[in-house]
C-alpha cells in the first residue's frame, strides 16, 4: 500500500497548479487570444476558464485515477510486496575445529554485505520482491549498522565443555525471534521467510536434531561449507562429545536447545513460535532453519500451522527433519548456500500457485465435465 505521505505529496502535486492558476485568473482578460501552444502548433485560444481551467481538471482527474488504480493493483496483488527474509546471525564457539579466527573474519564482512544489500539473497530478494533484514542475535564485534541489533551475547560457549548457552538465554533469544515477527506484523508484512549466517550452525543444528530424533550424530552430519573427510570426522566427534557432556533429553526441547544449540536457531524458533502466534506464514530455508523449525514445533505442536518448507537441503539430516516435520520441499536442487536463499527462491512458486488458485477457472466454470477416476 502507498504510504500515507507519498499519498499526501501527490495530492499537493496534483492540486496546486488548480490552486496557483485560480489565484492569477481574476488578474486575466476574459478572452485568451491565439496562441502557440508547447507542442508549436497555433491554439485557437478561447474562453479563459475554456483555456486554462477544463485542461487543468482533466490532467487533475488523470492522476487521481492513476493513482487509484495504482492502489487497487497494490491490493489486488495479495500483498505480495508486503514479505520479508529475516537472516539471524550467531557466532557459534567451538574451539575443537580451531576455526574461531576464520569466523572472526568472516562475520566482520558477512553482516556489512547483507546490510549493504551485496549477497547472493539480497540479489534473488529483489526479484521475488522481497526485503531482506538481518538480525545480530549473537555475533561477535562491533554492531554493524543496518543490522537488527538483537545481541544475547558475543557467542555461545563451546559444547564440548558444557552448555552453550543458559536456559534463560535460550528463552531471550526465542522471545526475540517471537518479537521480531510481531514487528514486521506491525508494518505491514504478510509473509516471512527464514535465513541465517555463519559459519558453525550446521554442527549445532546436527547436534540438536540428533537428540531430537534420537538418531546418532554421523546418520545427520554433513560437510557443511565443504569440510575434509578428516574434518568431517572431527565435527561428528565434537558432536558426540557435546551430547555426552550435557546429556541432553529429547523430552526436553528447550534443555536441548539450550544445551547444543546457537542464539541463531533459538531465534529462528521464536520466529516459528511468533508466526503461528501472530497467523503469519513463515518458510523455512534449509536444514538450519528447518531445526529451529522442529524445536519450535516440539515445544509447541500448533507452531507446525506456520511452516512452509522450500527445499530440500544437501545436508543429510535435511530430509530427516522434513520427515519429523511432515512437510514436504518445493524445490530438490542441492542447495546448501543457506542466507535464506532456498526460501527466497520459492516465493515464486508460491506468487503463482496464488495467481492460480485466484484467476484460475473451475471445471464448471469452463464447461468441463467433472473428473472421474479411471480403473
Amino acid at each position: 500500500m502507498m504510504p500515507k505521505k507519498l499519498w499526501i505529496w501527490n495530492l499537493v502535486l496534483m492540486f496546486l497548479p488548480l490552486v496557483i492558476t485560480l489565484m492569477i485568473l481574476p488578474h486575466l482578460p476574459n478572452q485568451i487570444p491565439a496562441h502557440y501552444g508547447f507542442d508549436g502548433q497555433v491554439d485557437r485560444g478561447g474562453s479563459k476558464y475554456e483555456t486554462l481551467i477544463v485542461p487543468l481538471l482533466a490532467v487533475i482527474t488523470g492522476g487521481i485515477l492513476l493513482l487509484v488504480a495504482k492502489f487497487a493493483g497494490k491490493a489486488e496483488d495479495g500483498g505480495q510486496n508486503n514479505r520479508r527474509v529475516t537472516l539471524l546471525g550467531s557466532i557459534i564457539a567451538l574451539l575443537v575445529f580451531n576455526a574461531m579466527t576464520l569466523y572472526f573474519l568472516y562475520t566482520d564482512m558477512a553482516p556489512e554485505n547483507l546490510a549493504a544489500r551485496r549477497t547472493s539473497v539480497c540479489q534473488m530478494a529483489k526479484t521475488a520482491r522481497c526485503e531482506v533484514v538481518p538480525v545480530d542475535m549473537g555475533m561477535a564485534g562491533t554492531p554493524v549498522p543496518g543490522v537488527v541489533p538483537r545481541r544475547i551475547a558475543a557467542g555461545t560457549a563451546d559444547f564440548t565443555q558444557g552448555p552453550a548457552m543458559t536456559r534463560a538465554e535460550a528463552l531471550q533469544a526465542i522471545a526475540a525471534g517471537i518479537a521480531l515477527v510481531q514487528a514486521q506484523k506491525r508494518s505491514g508484512v504478510q509473509l516471512l521467510a527464514t535465513g541465517e549466517m555463519g559459519i558453525g550452525n550446521t554442527t549445532t543444528s546436527s547436534a540438536v536434531a540428533s537428540v531430537l530424533l534420537r538418531r546418532p550424530p554421523a546418520a545427520l552430519t554433513g560437510r557443511g561449507a565443504g569440510l575434509s573427510d578428516e574434518g568431517l570426522q572431527r565435527k561428528i566427534a565434537a558432536i558426540e562429545r557435546g551430547i555426552a557432556v550435557n546429556s541432553p533429553a529429547a523430552a526436553d526441547p528447550l534443555g536441548v536447545l539450550a544445551a547444543l544449540g546457537g542464539f541463531d536457531i533459538a531465534g529462528l524458533c521464536g520466529v516459528f513460535l511468533g508466526g503461528a502466534l501472530e497467523s503469519i506464514p513463515i518458510v523455512m530455508d534449509g536444514f538450519i532453519s528447518g531445526v529451529a523449525a522442529l524445536c519450535a514445533v516440539r515445544l509447541c505442536p500448533a507452531a507446525a500451522k506456520a511452516v512452509f518448507a522450500s527445499h530440500a537441503s544437501s545436508e543429510p539430516g535435511a530430509q530427516l527433519v522434513l520427515e519429523a516435520l511432515g512437510k514436504k520441499a518445493l524445490i530438490t536442487a542441492d542447495f546448501h548456500l543457506g542466507e535464506g536463499t532456498g526460501a527466497v527462491a520459492s516465493l515464486p512458486l508460491w506468487d503463482m500457485a496464488m495467481a492460480v488458485y485466484n484467476g484460475c477457472y473451475s471445471f464448471t466454470e469452463g464447461g468441463i465435465a467433472p473428473y472421474t477416476p479411471q480403473c
